[in-house]
């Protein structure tokens, strides 16, 4: 079966760029974000590498830790965190995965179970769907699973903005409307029943139908 969103995240033990790391240990009480790539020294990723570098204090701030992984060897990540540094002038600064046995990769159904060998005799093009996002909770649990195709560079400003709206849905049990941005209107939950909603939002909200129960972002939101 293939894993989808709720479902407890694989874990594994892998070398990294930081070391050997048990994941689900490596996450303990953060949130999460992991995310593949189909090769070393590939153009759209490096960028992405970089990028991440860039905002990782964005996600330091949310209580959120980030993790690349590839299959290649170690001493490739070694050669393309360099390459990093060039194309986007940022060092690497979380860890990036050695998948060299698609241990990871196959667990998360990014590759097919029949995948072996040397990992370096596999071109990007063989391993595309090497380029998801999954987002984990504390709980362990997949929060968010996102698949790009290897020419579209990934957006991870809206990894952020995913990460805020799950964390308020966890601490505060709303919901965000589309295009939401931090600081905006939430919707009450579904889950939360009215006499609930009176106790948490004294002051009413805007129910513009039955169902959709508007209010203003919870305070520091």
């Amino acid at each position: 079966m293939a894993l989808t969103i709720g479902d407890t995240a694989p874990d594994f033990e892998v070398d990294t760029t930081e070391g050997r790391i048990n994941f689900h240990e490596w996450i303990g009480d953060s949130w999460a974000v992991l995310f593949s790539h189909p090769r070393d020294f590939t153009p759209v990723c490096s960028t992405e590498l970089g990028y991440m570098a860039s905002i990782k204090p964005d996600f330091d701030k949310r209580n959120t830790k980030i993790i690349g992984l590839s299959v290649d060897p170690p001493g490739n990540h070694e050669r393309w965190v360099e390459d990093i540094k060039i194309i986007s002038g940022a060092t690497l600064n979380f860890p990036l995965i050695s998948d060299t046995e698609f241990t990871v990769a196959k667990a998360y159904g990014m590759l097919p179970a029949d995948v072996a060998g040397d990992p370096t005799e596999r071109t990007p093009a063989q391993n595309a769907t090497l380029r998801n996002v999954f987002v984990i909770g504390p709980d362990k649990k997949i929060k968010l699973m996102m698949t790009y195709p290897m020419t579209t560079g990934r957006n991870f400003d809206e990894v952020l903005r995913v990460i805020d709206s799950l964390q308020l849905t966890a601490e505060h049990q709303v919901a965000t409307p589309a295009q939401w941005q931090p600081g905006e209107n939430v919707i009450i939950a579904g889950s939360v029943s009215n006499e609930q909603a009176k106790e948490k939002y004294p002051d009413g909200w805007e129910e513009p139908t039955p169902y959709t129960r508007i209010v203003p972002a919870p305070a520091g939101r």
